[in-house]
Protein backbone atom coordinates (compact mmCIF):
# COMPACT_ATOMS: atom_id res chain seq x y z
CA UNK A 1 0.00 0.00 0.00
CA UNK A 2 0.95 3.26 -1.04
CA UNK A 3 1.27 6.28 1.83
CA UNK A 4 1.83 9.91 0.60
CA UNK A 5 2.52 12.69 3.27
CA UNK A 6 4.58 15.89 3.33
CA UNK A 7 8.04 16.96 5.93
CA UNK A 8 7.37 20.42 7.74
CA UNK A 9 9.44 21.93 5.02
CA UNK A 10 6.81 20.83 2.18
CA UNK A 11 9.44 17.94 0.85
CA UNK A 12 6.73 15.02 -0.34
CA UNK A 13 6.80 11.52 0.19
CA UNK A 14 5.61 8.90 -1.09
CA UNK A 15 6.58 5.21 0.43
CA UNK A 16 5.83 1.67 -0.27
CA UNK A 17 5.88 -0.85 2.19
CA UNK A 18 6.93 -4.19 1.46
CA UNK A 19 7.15 -6.57 4.73
CA UNK A 20 8.45 -10.12 2.98
CA UNK A 21 11.71 -7.94 1.48
CA UNK A 22 14.85 -7.39 3.40
CA UNK A 23 16.02 -4.47 1.33
CA UNK A 24 14.70 -1.16 1.11
CA UNK A 25 15.32 1.93 -1.23
CA UNK A 26 15.47 4.98 -0.94
CA UNK A 27 15.36 7.93 -3.99
CA UNK A 28 15.85 11.76 -3.53
CA UNK A 29 13.98 13.21 -6.67
CA UNK A 30 14.42 16.81 -8.15
CA UNK A 31 12.37 18.54 -11.07
CA UNK A 32 15.69 19.29 -12.48
CA UNK A 33 16.90 18.06 -15.81
CA UNK A 34 17.87 18.98 -19.33
CA UNK A 35 13.90 20.22 -20.19
CA UNK A 36 14.88 23.36 -17.93
CA UNK A 37 17.98 24.44 -19.35
CA UNK A 38 19.15 26.74 -22.61
CA UNK A 39 19.90 24.34 -25.39
CA UNK A 40 23.85 26.26 -25.66
CA UNK A 41 23.89 26.78 -22.10
CA UNK A 42 23.08 23.02 -20.73
CA UNK A 43 24.79 19.86 -18.88
CA UNK A 44 24.46 21.81 -15.37
CA UNK A 45 21.95 19.03 -13.91
CA UNK A 46 24.20 16.33 -15.22
CA UNK A 47 27.42 18.03 -14.32
CA UNK A 48 25.76 19.01 -10.43
CA UNK A 49 25.06 14.90 -10.41
CA UNK A 50 28.90 14.56 -10.55
CA UNK A 51 29.36 17.28 -7.79
CA UNK A 52 27.46 15.61 -5.13
CA UNK A 53 29.34 12.94 -5.41
CA UNK A 54 32.73 14.96 -4.71
CA UNK A 55 32.36 15.68 -0.42
CA UNK A 56 30.40 17.11 1.58
CA UNK A 57 30.94 19.37 5.15
CA UNK A 58 31.12 16.31 6.47
CA UNK A 59 32.42 13.48 4.37
CA UNK A 60 35.09 13.59 1.47
CA UNK A 61 34.50 11.72 -1.54
CA UNK A 62 36.01 8.81 -0.40
CA UNK A 63 34.22 8.78 2.56
CA UNK A 64 30.98 9.05 0.57
CA UNK A 65 31.68 5.39 -0.87
CA UNK A 66 33.11 4.32 2.34
CA UNK A 67 29.77 4.89 4.56
CA UNK A 68 27.86 2.84 1.62
CA UNK A 69 30.78 -0.02 0.91
CA UNK A 70 31.01 -0.77 4.92
CA UNK A 71 27.25 -2.08 4.89
CA UNK A 72 27.12 -3.55 1.48
CA UNK A 73 25.40 -1.07 -0.03
CA UNK A 74 24.43 0.73 -3.53
CA UNK A 75 25.01 4.47 -3.96
CA UNK A 76 24.27 6.21 -7.69
CA UNK A 77 22.55 8.64 -9.40
CA UNK A 78 21.13 9.37 -12.57
CA UNK A 79 19.65 12.52 -14.79
CA UNK A 80 17.55 12.42 -17.07
CA UNK A 81 15.11 14.78 -19.15
CA UNK A 82 12.86 16.04 -16.68
CA UNK A 83 14.27 15.13 -13.53
CA UNK A 84 17.62 13.84 -11.18
CA UNK A 85 17.80 11.26 -9.17
CA UNK A 86 20.06 10.41 -6.23
CA UNK A 87 19.46 7.04 -4.89
CA UNK A 88 20.87 4.13 -2.08
CA UNK A 89 19.92 0.14 -1.86
CA UNK A 90 20.52 -1.22 1.11
CA UNK A 91 19.56 -4.31 3.83
CA UNK A 92 16.73 -2.85 5.99
CA UNK A 93 19.07 -2.27 9.17
CA UNK A 94 20.87 -0.03 6.95
CA UNK A 95 18.32 2.67 6.32
CA UNK A 96 19.47 4.74 8.38
CA UNK A 97 23.19 5.01 6.88
CA UNK A 98 21.58 5.48 3.25
CA UNK A 99 19.02 8.33 4.79
CA UNK A 100 21.78 10.01 6.27
CA UNK A 101 24.34 9.74 3.11
CA UNK A 102 22.07 10.82 0.39
CA UNK A 103 20.98 14.19 2.93
CA UNK A 104 24.33 14.95 3.54
CA UNK A 105 25.34 15.08 -0.17
CA UNK A 106 21.81 17.14 -1.40
CA UNK A 107 22.37 19.45 1.31
CA UNK A 108 26.05 19.84 2.13
CA UNK A 109 27.89 19.70 -0.59
CA UNK A 110 30.47 21.30 -1.00
CA UNK A 111 30.94 22.19 -4.85
CA UNK A 112 34.77 22.50 -4.09
CA UNK A 113 36.34 24.32 -7.41
CA UNK A 114 39.46 21.97 -7.27
CA UNK A 115 37.17 19.19 -8.10
CA UNK A 116 35.14 20.66 -10.21
CA UNK A 117 37.86 20.95 -12.80
CA UNK A 118 38.76 17.56 -12.25
CA UNK A 119 35.45 16.16 -12.10
CA UNK A 120 34.87 18.89 -16.04
CA UNK A 121 37.35 15.97 -17.37
CA UNK A 122 35.44 13.01 -16.41
CA UNK A 123 32.43 14.75 -17.96
CA UNK A 124 33.87 15.84 -20.96
CA UNK A 125 35.36 12.70 -21.34
CA UNK A 126 31.63 11.44 -20.68
CA UNK A 127 30.73 13.87 -23.44
CA UNK A 128 32.88 12.01 -26.04
CA UNK A 129 32.40 8.92 -25.30
CA UNK A 130 28.63 9.95 -26.41
CA UNK A 131 29.62 11.15 -29.11
CA UNK A 132 31.81 7.35 -30.39
CA UNK A 133 28.13 6.11 -29.54
CA UNK A 134 26.31 6.33 -32.87
CA UNK A 135 23.65 4.51 -31.74
CA UNK A 136 23.06 7.01 -29.38
CA UNK A 137 23.31 10.02 -31.29
CA UNK A 138 20.94 9.61 -34.31
CA UNK A 139 18.47 9.32 -31.42
CA UNK A 140 19.25 12.79 -30.35
CA UNK A 141 19.25 13.72 -34.07
CA UNK A 142 15.61 12.55 -34.85
CA UNK A 143 14.57 14.67 -30.99
CA UNK A 144 16.12 17.20 -32.79
CA UNK A 145 14.18 16.64 -36.02
CA UNK A 146 10.63 16.33 -34.45
CA UNK A 147 10.86 19.32 -31.95
CA UNK A 148 13.93 21.99 -33.53
CA UNK A 149 15.00 23.91 -30.15
CA UNK A 150 12.31 22.86 -27.93
CA UNK A 151 14.03 21.61 -24.66
CA UNK A 152 13.25 17.94 -25.29
CA UNK A 153 15.36 18.07 -27.83
CA UNK A 154 18.49 19.17 -25.50
CA UNK A 155 21.43 16.93 -24.89
CA UNK A 156 21.61 15.76 -21.03
CA UNK A 157 25.05 15.34 -21.04
CA UNK A 158 25.55 19.24 -21.88
CA UNK A 159 27.85 21.04 -24.36
CA UNK A 160 31.07 21.07 -24.41
CA UNK A 161 32.37 24.66 -24.51
CA UNK A 162 29.51 25.27 -21.77
CA UNK A 163 30.95 22.77 -19.44
CA UNK A 164 34.59 23.65 -19.56
CA UNK A 165 33.40 27.22 -19.02
CA UNK A 166 31.20 26.54 -16.13
CA UNK A 167 31.16 28.44 -13.01
CA UNK A 168 30.80 27.62 -9.38
CA UNK A 169 28.65 30.15 -9.09
CA UNK A 170 26.58 28.70 -12.11
CA UNK A 171 26.30 25.36 -10.21
CA UNK A 172 24.94 27.33 -7.05
CA UNK A 173 22.79 29.56 -8.65
CA UNK A 174 21.02 26.64 -10.22
CA UNK A 175 21.06 24.48 -6.55
CA UNK A 176 19.33 27.70 -5.27
CA UNK A 177 17.21 27.59 -7.78
CA UNK A 178 16.09 24.18 -8.10
CA UNK A 179 17.26 21.90 -5.45
CA UNK A 180 13.91 23.17 -3.40
CA UNK A 181 11.87 21.21 -0.95
CA UNK A 182 8.78 22.56 -3.15
CA UNK A 183 10.52 20.96 -6.41
CA UNK A 184 11.87 17.49 -4.91
CA UNK A 185 10.06 14.05 -3.73
CA UNK A 186 11.69 11.49 -1.45
CA UNK A 187 10.29 8.02 -2.21
CA UNK A 188 11.01 4.88 -0.01
CA UNK A 189 9.81 1.34 -0.94
CA UNK A 190 10.97 -1.80 0.53
CA UNK A 191 11.24 -3.42 4.40
CA UNK A 192 11.09 -0.35 6.69
CA UNK A 193 9.68 0.85 10.07
CA UNK A 194 7.45 3.37 9.44
CA UNK A 195 7.77 5.61 12.46
CA UNK A 196 11.41 5.41 12.08
CA UNK A 197 11.58 6.27 8.56
CA UNK A 198 9.36 9.38 9.23
CA UNK A 199 11.54 10.83 12.16
CA UNK A 200 14.79 9.66 9.69
CA UNK A 201 13.20 12.31 7.08
CA UNK A 202 12.57 14.40 9.83
CA UNK A 203 15.79 14.60 11.45
CA UNK A 204 18.12 14.37 8.12
CA UNK A 205 15.74 16.83 5.58
CA UNK A 206 12.90 18.22 7.62
CA UNK A 207 14.86 21.40 8.78
CA UNK A 208 15.99 21.87 5.20
CA UNK A 209 15.10 25.13 3.37
CA UNK A 210 12.34 25.81 5.54
CA UNK A 211 11.49 29.14 4.10
CA UNK A 212 11.09 28.34 0.90
CA UNK A 213 7.64 27.57 1.04
CA UNK A 214 5.36 24.47 0.67
CA UNK A 215 3.63 24.68 -3.20
CA UNK A 216 4.84 22.67 -6.27
CA UNK A 217 6.78 24.26 -8.30
CA UNK A 218 5.35 24.56 -11.86
CA UNK A 219 8.11 24.54 -14.51
CA UNK A 220 6.20 26.07 -17.41
CA UNK A 221 8.20 23.87 -20.60
CA UNK A 222 5.65 24.66 -23.25
CA UNK A 223 4.58 21.99 -25.39
CA UNK A 224 6.55 21.63 -28.72
CA UNK A 225 5.75 22.49 -31.96
CA UNK A 226 6.40 19.38 -34.18
CA UNK A 227 8.39 19.64 -37.12
CA UNK A 228 8.79 17.48 -40.19
CA UNK A 229 12.34 17.45 -40.98
CA UNK A 230 15.14 15.02 -41.85
CA UNK A 231 18.78 15.62 -40.65
CA UNK A 232 21.57 13.48 -41.39
CA UNK A 233 24.95 13.66 -39.16
CA UNK A 234 28.50 12.68 -40.68
CA UNK A 235 30.05 9.64 -38.88
CA UNK A 236 33.55 7.58 -39.91
CA UNK A 237 31.75 4.37 -39.30
CA UNK A 238 31.19 1.59 -41.47
CA UNK A 239 27.10 1.13 -40.72
CA UNK A 240 24.17 3.57 -41.28
CA UNK A 241 22.01 4.11 -38.39
CA UNK A 242 18.55 5.63 -38.57
CA UNK A 243 15.76 6.98 -36.98
CA UNK A 244 12.12 7.32 -38.03
CA UNK A 245 10.10 9.37 -36.23
CA UNK A 246 6.49 10.77 -34.81
CA UNK A 247 4.82 12.64 -32.19
CA UNK A 248 4.06 10.73 -29.41
CA UNK A 249 1.62 10.79 -26.11
CA UNK A 250 2.18 13.00 -23.35
CA UNK A 251 2.93 11.35 -20.43
CA UNK A 252 -0.31 10.90 -17.67
CA UNK A 253 -2.61 10.09 -20.59
CA UNK A 254 -4.19 7.06 -20.98
CA UNK A 255 -3.89 6.77 -24.30
CA UNK A 256 0.02 5.89 -23.50
CA UNK A 257 -1.15 2.27 -22.74
CA UNK A 258 -2.63 0.85 -26.70
CA UNK A 259 0.61 3.10 -27.86
CA UNK A 260 2.55 0.56 -26.13
CA UNK A 261 0.44 -2.21 -26.58
CA UNK A 262 0.80 -1.42 -30.57
CA UNK A 263 4.54 -0.98 -29.71
CA UNK A 264 5.21 -4.52 -28.65
CA UNK A 265 3.49 -5.74 -31.85
CA UNK A 266 4.94 -3.66 -33.73
CA UNK A 267 8.83 -3.12 -33.08
CA UNK A 268 9.13 -3.58 -29.25
CA UNK A 269 10.41 -7.59 -29.06
CA UNK A 270 12.02 -10.16 -31.20
CA UNK A 271 8.34 -11.60 -32.23
CA UNK A 272 7.54 -8.08 -33.33
CA UNK A 273 6.59 -7.73 -36.70
CA UNK A 274 9.61 -5.12 -37.38
CA UNK A 275 12.17 -8.16 -36.07
CA UNK A 276 10.71 -10.98 -37.25
CA UNK A 277 10.26 -9.06 -41.55
CA UNK A 278 13.02 -7.35 -41.46
CA UNK A 279 16.10 -9.35 -39.46
CA UNK A 280 14.68 -12.82 -39.53
CA UNK A 281 13.03 -13.06 -42.57
CA UNK A 282 15.21 -10.99 -44.50
CA UNK A 283 18.46 -10.86 -42.63
CA UNK A 284 19.13 -6.80 -43.75
CA UNK A 285 19.92 -5.95 -40.08
CA UNK A 286 21.41 -6.70 -36.70
CA UNK A 287 19.10 -4.22 -35.16
CA UNK A 288 15.80 -2.99 -35.49
CA UNK A 289 13.24 -1.85 -33.04
CA UNK A 290 10.60 0.71 -31.90
CA UNK A 291 9.87 2.74 -28.93
CA UNK A 292 7.69 5.31 -27.46
CA UNK A 293 8.74 7.85 -25.24
CA UNK A 294 6.56 9.57 -22.71
CA UNK A 295 7.79 13.76 -21.33
CA UNK A 296 5.03 15.85 -19.48
CA UNK A 297 5.10 17.76 -22.50
CA UNK A 298 4.84 15.62 -25.17
CA UNK A 299 5.82 12.61 -26.23
CA UNK A 300 8.04 10.51 -29.21
CA UNK A 301 7.72 7.27 -31.27
CA UNK A 302 11.11 5.81 -32.53
CA UNK A 303 11.97 3.59 -35.13
CA UNK A 304 15.46 2.39 -35.33
CA UNK A 305 17.38 0.23 -37.51
CA UNK A 306 21.46 -0.14 -38.35
CA UNK A 307 22.79 -1.37 -41.88
CA UNK A 308 24.76 -1.28 -44.68
CA UNK A 309 24.50 2.11 -46.99
CA UNK A 310 23.64 -0.10 -49.58
CA UNK A 311 20.57 -1.49 -47.52
CA UNK A 312 18.91 1.63 -46.17
CA UNK A 313 16.37 2.17 -49.08
CA UNK A 314 15.67 -1.20 -48.21
CA UNK A 315 14.87 -1.35 -45.14
CA UNK A 316 13.45 2.29 -45.10
CA UNK A 317 10.75 0.74 -47.19
CA UNK A 318 10.08 -2.39 -45.59
CA UNK A 319 9.29 0.02 -42.30
CA UNK A 320 7.03 2.02 -44.28
CA UNK A 321 5.53 -1.37 -45.97
CA UNK A 322 4.63 -2.51 -42.55
CA UNK A 323 3.28 0.50 -41.19
CA UNK A 324 1.18 1.01 -44.41
CA UNK A 325 0.03 -2.71 -43.31
CA UNK A 326 -1.36 -2.21 -40.02
CA UNK A 327 -2.92 0.75 -41.07
CA UNK A 328 -4.53 -0.90 -43.87
CA UNK A 329 -5.26 -3.98 -42.74
CA UNK A 330 -5.10 -3.20 -39.09
CA UNK A 331 -4.31 -6.35 -36.02
CA UNK A 332 -5.77 -9.97 -35.32
CA UNK A 333 -6.50 -10.81 -32.24
CA UNK A 334 -4.03 -13.17 -31.59
CA UNK A 335 -1.11 -10.36 -31.72
CA UNK A 336 -3.00 -8.03 -29.95
CA UNK A 337 -3.40 -10.39 -26.56
CA UNK A 338 0.02 -11.36 -27.03
CA UNK A 339 1.15 -7.89 -27.23
CA UNK A 340 -0.73 -7.19 -24.11
CA UNK A 341 -0.04 -9.91 -22.42
CA UNK A 342 3.49 -9.29 -22.66
CA UNK A 343 3.17 -5.70 -21.59
CA UNK A 344 1.67 -6.93 -18.28
CA UNK A 345 3.91 -8.92 -17.88
CA UNK A 346 7.29 -6.76 -18.19
CA UNK A 347 5.42 -4.18 -16.14
CA UNK A 348 4.82 -7.06 -13.06
CA UNK A 349 8.54 -8.28 -13.71
CA UNK A 350 9.92 -4.99 -13.85
CA UNK A 351 8.38 -4.70 -9.80
CA UNK A 352 10.25 -7.52 -8.22
CA UNK A 353 13.03 -5.37 -6.97
CA UNK A 354 12.50 -2.70 -3.89
CA UNK A 355 14.80 -0.19 -6.39
CA UNK A 356 12.09 -0.76 -9.24
CA UNK A 357 9.57 0.18 -7.05
CA UNK A 358 11.06 3.37 -5.61
CA UNK A 359 11.67 4.70 -9.41
CA UNK A 360 7.88 4.00 -10.22
CA UNK A 361 6.62 5.69 -7.25
CA UNK A 362 8.77 8.58 -7.26
CA UNK A 363 8.51 9.47 -11.06
CA UNK A 364 4.90 9.92 -10.76
CA UNK A 365 4.74 11.93 -7.93
CA UNK A 366 7.52 14.37 -9.11
CA UNK A 367 5.96 14.34 -12.42
CA UNK A 368 2.47 13.67 -12.30
CA UNK A 369 1.73 14.09 -8.78
CA UNK A 370 0.08 10.96 -8.82
CA UNK A 371 1.09 7.06 -7.63
CA UNK A 372 -1.61 4.38 -9.48
CA UNK A 373 -1.15 1.11 -7.75
CA UNK A 374 0.12 -2.00 -9.88
CA UNK A 375 -3.50 -3.08 -9.42
CA UNK A 376 -4.80 0.23 -11.45
CA UNK A 377 -1.79 -0.09 -14.32
CA UNK A 378 -3.10 -3.57 -14.86
CA UNK A 379 -6.82 -2.64 -15.21
CA UNK A 380 -5.45 0.22 -18.23
CA UNK A 381 -3.87 -1.98 -19.99
CA UNK A 382 -6.65 -4.42 -19.83
CA UNK A 383 -9.45 -2.45 -20.54
CA UNK A 384 -7.80 -1.58 -23.99
CA UNK A 385 -9.41 -2.56 -26.90
CA UNK A 386 -8.26 -3.24 -30.27
CA UNK A 387 -10.10 -0.35 -31.62
CA UNK A 388 -8.05 1.77 -28.87
CA UNK A 389 -4.77 0.56 -30.59
CA UNK A 390 -5.76 1.45 -34.24
CA UNK A 391 -7.36 4.86 -32.81
CA UNK A 392 -3.99 5.79 -31.59
CA UNK A 393 -1.84 4.03 -34.26
CA UNK A 394 -3.42 6.71 -36.62
CA UNK A 395 -3.36 9.22 -34.63
CA UNK A 396 0.54 8.78 -33.91
CA UNK A 397 1.39 7.26 -37.61
CA UNK A 398 0.65 10.31 -39.74
CA UNK A 399 2.32 10.88 -42.71
CA UNK A 400 2.44 15.03 -42.08
CA UNK A 401 4.53 14.64 -39.29
CA UNK A 402 7.25 11.90 -40.06
CA UNK A 403 10.98 12.75 -39.26
CA UNK A 404 13.90 11.07 -40.32
CA UNK A 405 17.66 11.17 -38.68
CA UNK A 406 20.65 9.81 -40.07
CA UNK A 407 23.90 8.90 -39.25
CA UNK A 408 27.16 7.66 -40.84
CA UNK A 409 29.46 8.00 -43.62
CA UNK A 410 27.06 8.06 -46.47
CA UNK A 411 24.03 10.34 -46.65
CA UNK A 412 21.31 8.67 -47.87
CA UNK A 413 18.40 10.61 -46.92
CA UNK A 414 17.27 11.04 -50.85
CA UNK A 415 17.08 7.43 -51.38
CA UNK A 416 14.94 6.54 -48.09
CA UNK A 417 12.86 9.26 -47.64
CA UNK A 418 8.97 7.38 -47.90
CA UNK A 419 6.78 9.53 -50.51
CA UNK A 420 4.11 8.64 -48.23
CA UNK A 421 2.00 6.72 -45.70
Amino acid sequence: MYKRYQLQNGIRVVTEKIPYFRSVSIGVWFMAGALYEDRDKSGIPHFIEHMLFKGTKNRTAKQIAQAMDAVGGQLNAFTAKECTCYYSNVIDEHLPTAVDVLSDMVINSLLDPVEMDKEKGVVLEEILMYEDSPEDLVHDLLAEALVGTHPLANSILGDQRFIIDLTRERLVSFLEEKYLPQNMVISVAGNFDEQQLVDLLEKFFGDWKRDSGCGVKQCGVPLPIYQCRNLFKWKDIEQVHMCIGYPGIPLGQDDVYPLMIFNNLFGGGMSSRLFQNIREDKGLVYSVMSYPSFYTCGGLFTIYASMKPSQARKVADLIMEEINRVKKEGISYDEFNTAKQQLKGNYILGLESSSSRMNAIGKSELLLGVVRTPEEILEKIENVTMDDVMRVLEQVLSPDTIAIAVVGRENVLEGIIPKGT
